[in-house]
């Protein structure tokens, strides 16, 4: 033997544990027979399991946590109502904080809480708590194993005492309930008022300086962004601009109504024009046709001089201007909708009405 394996420690090799950190160790050629069964612990006894009133009073504290559940929720609904989104208060090393969100996330947390903590307290006080091992066995049992594994979780069942105890039952069926509400509250108060007719309608439906629906004038085409009225002579052959409506800027949202309003001006040769429609809503070729895609919404951005074709660039829908901006390709499935303008007295081109369908893309109501 070599000076290494000398200095090599004695140990028994007949055990099934072989320490690794002792350098090489020599076996005898045997292995156990099998592992010794540890077996199970003594089963210990619960109050409950012997006391019928130790049994009634968890039963209570189940019950009571499950109630601080329901407590909970319903304090989550009366929290969402009366607390201003906008009132702030100050918590311990948190500091400033919305009022609001902190109630919503503490109730809902306490609701959360007392249907786990009284799930828990149900199963170690009150269900069966009894171990119970058994050899492997194939995947597929025959038919009746298969009936006996369903008898053993109908005794489960038993075993829970659901029957037996109907207060648990009814106020856990009443917390789950109820802790349905704050999931749907929030979905549904917080989408915000109904669009009402706000998707189908633009500022191009209203007139400037307006009053009740009444008096006013023509909103004229401003070039986006510089902001200044566009004159028919302005337009010339090969010309595009990008327009949006006058006085966008003063409005209470601009950029909800640029979304709607957004508008590509064009100079077409009158013979190369196909639609009647589309040449009376223009002036002298040029037509102004809503810059928003009929597929997703995506701003059109490409327009082919020689084709006289609008290209999205999000996903390749086409449009022909000559026709009605119908679609020639892509995804999209409706025309971009035109916008009817005329000139006014002082020569500026101005919106006769609004566009006489939604912009962009389908919604529900359009189908």
């Amino acid at each position: 033997m070599s000076e290494h394996d000398d200095n090599l420690p004695e140990q028994s090799t007949g055990s099934s544990v072989v320490d690794l950190t002792q350098g090489h160790v020599e076996g005898t050629g045997q292995l156990p027979e099998r592992f010794d069964n540890p077996g199970l612990p003594p089963h210990v006894h619960r109050h409950g399991d012997d006391d019928e009133a130790a049994a009634k009073r968890s039963e209570r504290q189940v019950a009571a946590l499950f109630m601080m559940s329901m407590l909970a929720t319903v304090l989550f609904a009366v929290a969402y109502f009366a607390i201003d989104k906008n009132d702030v208060i100050t918590l311990p090393i948190i500091g400033r904080a919305n009022a609001l969100h902190a109630a919503l996330g503490v109730t809902l947390g306490l609701s959360l809480l007392g249907i786990g903590l009284g799930a828990v307290h149900w199963a170690k006080t009150l269900m069966s708590d009894e171990e119970i091992a058994e050899e492997r066995h194939q995947l597929r049992s025959d038919d009746e194993t298969r009936q006996g594994a369903v008898d053993v979780v109908m005794e489960g069942g038993e075993s829970a005492q659901v029957r037996r105890r109907p207060l648990i039952v009814y106020t856990l069926g009443g917390a789950l309930g109820l802790f349905a509400v704050p999931l749907g509250l929030q979905l549904v108060g917080s989408l915000g008022p109904l669009p009402k007719n706000d998707l189908s309608t633009s500022l191009w439906s209203t007139r400037l300086g307006q009053k009740d629906g009444k008096g006013g004038r023509k909103r004229r085409l401003m070039r986006d962004p510089e902001n200044t009225a566009i004159r028919l002579s302005d337009v010339t052959m090969g010309s595009v601009f990008h327009v949006l409506p006058e006085g966008i800027n003063d409005t209470e949202h601009p950029l909800n109504e640029k979304v709607k309003a957004s508008v590509l001006l064009v100079r077409l040769d009158e013979a190369k024009i196909k639609s009647q429609r589309q040449r009376d809503w223009g002036v002298d070729g040029v037509v102004a046709y809503s810059k928003i895609c009929t597929h997703v919404g995506c701003p059109v951005g490409l327009y082919e001089q020689q084709t006289h074709h609008l290209l999205c660039p999000c996903h390749q829908s086409t449009f022909d201007m000559t026709d009605d901006c119908k679609v020639i390709f892509g995804p999209a499935k409706r025309p971009l909708p035109q916008l009817k303008i005329s000139v006014d007295t002082d020569g500026y081109l101005v919106a006769d009405q609004g566009f006489v369908e939604p912009v962009g893309p389908s919604f529900w109501e359009r189908g």
